[in-house]
């Protein structure tokens, strides 16, 4: 029964009765060892009566098993892995090693999402109550699965329950709901130890802070109290581990070597007698351990009392012996991998016979998707290893492993150990282009940009060379380095005779393409003339470099150029659920669409991309979207804008992602010029202008000119006006694309009354699809019309434009077209919003879907979500928008669009 803990236990009660009627429910339950955590998942246990239970708890052991907690959670729920979406089944079979390995190494958001699709499909059946313990000791790719699926759990008749130990970092510690558990109360404490005097019972409640485990194991040794100097609290852990230890140290030696034995090994009985025997001791004596209260023997397995006296058994155990024992247990287990890592426990100075095992173990733990466990494997060979040349290319083995578990600052450090070992040039220009990797997504452009060049200029191979100076574009675009970028872009041109495959080439030229526009050098021809070539199943299948196919398109901003490639390479990494590479694609998809009429899309894939990159911890990418998000909410006159642009400068100042900079900046001046404030507007732009000027850009794309031109007439600098709109028009017409040439020709049109520039610029919105530039123009170009009493004429202007901002949402300037369509004696007839501008992204995500007739099912598995949550959402689409059917969802967001 349990004692005390009436409030926790209200809230238990409350999650479990939200599982039998479909709600969702996640808590992790926090505290020091000994404080009842176990109790209460015990407690919760015999809530869930009519539940399905499945159940796991974490153990030293197997902290470095892959996927070892989540088989023995998921282990009853396998019979329903049939029924889950085929690449999450083949993900999660590999993981849990159910299959013949396949040679492809799963994704470790591919195992989330399988985790996640088979306990909703397991809950189909009835509500289903997940309980783990220890999760401090769970595995690393096992905790990642769990997280990923208690963020998704919304509409699911599941209630997940984890326990873990207060102040130990572990992966499911993140963002999940918590409760914190201090001691119990006084009078729970005298029901605990009722045999005791009830001042000894206080003494003890106030000496240990209401520890249950404590205050039973000073009841049993009252004695030790008194030991302690008066005035000084006991350190509760501390003292429990000792006294655990002086209870194993009255045992017999050899039900202690049975003991460190099961400490060592996986609690197995079999398992342990086996290595008991090979140390000459009967497993039997145990039984002292079991009547001393330190473990149990039950079903066949060591139980313990509480991972406190597993740790403290090995702990407190001598060198030698804990090496003995491990040598003892790797010459009896079955397992190579456990036989590897034991010996590694076991052995003293270098030895390549147990490295080699090591890396075995590692390749097998980076098949499964265990990259976390596979990085350590191949760290402890490397540490293992005699020769400095297979130390450091075990090493890199180690930094790579750890970045594809997305461990950025633990690969870096074990890259950087490898160089310092002097390894082969092909090892170092391996750990060079990983590291530069890590940088330009999670740490800084600027040190991305230097560690590529450098390695690049050793490279004795055109193709890795390209490939390294084409990710140095990428961090020069996001650094804003365009000096920096036009060197590398010729480098690259100069390397393009020696390429013999068509995927480095194009990629090559189109890196060296966009680093010149950025530079004002040209570049727009390179690149439709690389988007031109034959497509390359080897650059679409380099998910690191295979975005440039879809950024090309961005640059160009031309009808029909390159979305349809966009679009499946986002079909194609959903399949695959590789999440990794995910928010760099919806931020080239959210940026496309943000440049047309599509603005609700645009916010959809933003949003998703700040959530995946906060996620994935992919910092340049979520500053990048954070960016778009706020430059697409400005233009929406949302005041939200100013504290995603706040977010977005905050990260872009502290990783040097001038880009965003840029953009945010971007962002906040269209935000006041949106609601007819210039004077608010001006600071921002001209900061923007000075930050262009220091980094040497010129992309005309990039600068505020044509809304600066605006800014200054209206604030009656119409010379600063003049002059800005001529500077612009020239950068314009040397980078020759339509977007550009019609902002041009709009600001020229403003500072210098001419209709003809006007007309030049209405034409040249006809080959682009920016929704927005297109409604700004007419809005100039009427209010100019009205200004020179050509009223009629500017009604036809002001009138498309109030309907084109009206359409996309931008209040804030329909509003000004319509006070301009006023002036010329008509009032604007302006669009009512519709209830579908209430919808959430997610709700739009999933609408869209769903209207184009993708199933409940294949909508969840394209988001990672239950389809049960795909079904929440629904029905509150349904709500908002006062529909009953898909047929009526897909005509209402067939009017929308």
């Amino acid at each position: 029964m349990l004692i005390g803990r009436e409030a926790e236990r209200r809230v238990i009660e409350q999650l479990v009765a939200g599982a039998r009627v479909g709600a969702a429910g996640v808590l992790l339950v926090t505290g020091e060892p000994g404080i009842g955590k176990t109790s209460l998942l015990d407690e919760a246990a015999a809530l869930a009566g009519g539940l399905r239970i499945l159940r796991a708890r974490g153990a030293e052991a197997e902290r470095e098993v892959p996927f070892a907690a989540l088989l023995q959670l998921l282990r009853p729920a396998l019979s329903s892995l049939d029924r889950i979406p085929g690449p999450q089944q083949s993900a999660l079979a590999s993981a849990l090693a159910l299959r013949p390995d396949t040679g492809t190494p799963a994704d470790r958001f591919a195992v989330g999402a399988a985790t996640l699709s088979l306990i909703c499909r397991y809950a189909e059946d009835a509500p289903l109550a997940l309980i783990i313990d220890d999760a401090h000791l769970l595995d690393r790719p096992s905790a990642e699965a769990l997280l990923f699926a208690a963020r998704r759990l919304v509409a699911d008749p599941i209630v997940m329950l984890i326990a873990a130990r207060a102040h130990e970092p572990h992966p499911l510690e993140a963002d999940l709901p918590r409760l914190h558990l201090d001691g119990i109360t006084l009078e729970a404490a005298q029901q605990l130890v009722q045999h005791l005097p009830g001042d000894l019972v206080e003494q003890l409640y106030q000496t240990v802070a209401g520890n249950p485990l404590a205050l039973l194991e000073l009841a049993d040794d009252p004695d030790r109290l008194h030991r302690t100097p008066p005035g000084l609290p006991l350190a509760v852990p501390t003292m429990l581990a000792e006294a655990f230890v002086s209870r194993a140290n009255r045992l017999s030696p050899d039900a202690r070597t049975a003991l460190l034995v099961s400490a060592i090994d996986d609690c197995e009985l079999g398992s342990v007698a086996r290595a008991c025997a090979e140390l000459g001791v009967d497993v039997a004596a145990l039984e002292e351990a079991e009547a001393a209260g330190l473990v149990a023997i039950r079903d066949g397995e060591v139980v313990w009392r509480h991972p406190l006296v597993r740790s403290a058994i090995y702990t407190s155990a001598d060198p030698a012996e804990r090496r003995t024992a491990h040598r003892a247990v790797a010459r009896t287990t079955p397992d190579e991998d456990r036989r590897a890592w034991h010996l590694s426990e076991a052995v003293l100075g270098a030895d390549d016979d147990v490295a080699a095992g090591l890396v075995a173990a590692a390749e097998h733990a980076a098949a499964r998707g265990a990259h976390a466990v596979a990085a350590t494997a191949y760290e402890r060979a490397g540490r293992l290893s005699r020769g400095l040349q297979d130390r450091a290319l075990r090493l890199v083995s180690a930094g790579e492993a750890a970045w594809s578990a997305g461990l950025a600052e633990r690969a870096d450090a074990l890259l950087a150990d490898a160089l310092m070992l002097q390894p082969p040039l092909s090892v170092k220009l391996r750990a060079q282009e990983i590291r530069g990797d890590v940088e330009v997504k999670c740490g800084s452009p600027r040190r991305a940009r230097d560690i590529l060049v450098a390695a690049a200029a050793e490279c004795t191979d055109p193709e890795v060379a390209t490939g390294m100076l084409a990710d140095a574009v990428a961090a020069c675009f996001r650094l804003c380095d365009a000096a920096a970028g036009l060197e590398v872009a010729h480098e690259l041109d100069r390397l393009r005779p020696a390429l013999e495959r068509p995927g480095p080439r194009i990629m090559g030229m189109l890196a060296s393409g966009v680093a010149k526009v950025l530079a004002g050098d040209g570049g727009m021809d390179q690149i439709r003339a690389a988007i031109g070539l034959e497509p390359s199943d080897e650059l679409d299948r380099d998910r690191r470099r295979q975005v440039w196919m879809v950024l090309a398109a961005l640059f160009l901003r031309e009808t029909g150029t390159g979305r349809a490639m966009l679009q499946q390479a986002m079909l194609e990494r959903r399949e695959q659920v590789a999440l990794g590479t995910l928010p760099g694609l919806l931020f080239v998809l959210a940026r496309d669409d943000a440049t047309t009429d599509r603005w609700a899309d645009a916010e959809t894939s933003y949003d998703e991309g700040i959530r995946l990159s906060r996620e994935t911890g992919q910092t340049t990418e979520l500053a990048m979207n954070l960016a778009g998000l706020a430059w697409l909410w400005s233009h929406e006159g949302r005041a939200e804008c100013q504290e995603v642009a706040a977010e977005c400068l905050r990260i872009c100042a502290e990783h040097e992602i001038h880009l965003g900079t840029l953009w945010s900046l971007f962002a906040l001046g269209d935000l006041e010029l949106g609601r007819g404030d210039p004077a608010a507007a001006l600071p921002q732009y001209e900061r923007l202008v000075d930050v262009l000027a220091e980094y040497g850009l010129k992309d005309p794309d990039l600068s505020p000119a044509p809304e600066l031109v605006e800014v200054y007439l209206r604030l009656g600098r119409v010379d600063d006006a003049q002059r800005l709109a001529e500077e612009h028009s020239a950068l314009a017409e040397a980078k020759g694309q339509p977007w550009s040439l019609a902002r041009a020709a709009r600001a020229r049109g403003v500072a210098g009354d001419s209709e003809g520039d006007f007309l030049l610029a209405l034409s040249r919105h006809e080959v682009t699809l920016d929704a927005f530039e297109l409604a700004r123009t007419r809005l100039a170009y009427g209010a100019w019309l009205r200004r020179i009493r050509r009223r009629v004429d500017a009604r036809t202007q002001l009138r498309l434009a109030v309907e084109g901002f009206d359409a996309l949402g931008a209040r804030g300037w329909a509003d000004q077209a319509a006070a301009e369509l006023k002036a010329t004696g008509e009032t604007a007839r302006r669009r009512v919003p519709s209830t579908a501008d209430d919808l959430t992204p997610q709700e739009r995500q999933i609408a869209v879907l769903l209207a184009d007739g993708h199933s409940i099912r294949e909508a969840a598995a394209r988001l990672f979500l239950s389809p049960k949550t795909v079904e929440y959402h629904l029905r509150k689409v349904y709500t908002k928008l006062g529909i009953h059917s898909r047929t009526e969802l897909a005509e209402h967001l067939e009017r929308r669009t």
